[in-house]
């Protein structure tokens, strides 16, 4: 950027940061939400209360596939974006 550039765009300086702030506020969101470690915890300890007798068969089977089916989206966000 040329010093003219600079001196006409100074007004829109607070924009860009702005701008600048929200793009990584949803790339850490995005982070969080497509992190594959929670969803493997969570099977653990659904695997663990199944085995403890703490929930039932059904109740397991319910919930493993709604978190199967969360590793699969978070995989195929990875396979997309390439992360």
């Amino acid at each position: 950027m040329g010093l003219l550039t600079q001196i006409l765009t100074l007004p829109l300086a607070p924009l860009r940061g702005t701008v600048w702030v929200l793009e990584r506020v949803v790339e850490t969101a995005e982070n969080e939400y497509y992190d594959p470690e929670p969803v493997q915890r969570e099977l653990a300890a659904l695997e663990k209360a199944l085995l403890a007798g703490e929930i039932d068969d059904e109740t397991f089977d319910r919930r493993e596939d709604e978190l199967l089916d969360r590793l699969d989206e978070i995989r195929a966000h990875r396979q997309q974006t390439g992360t």
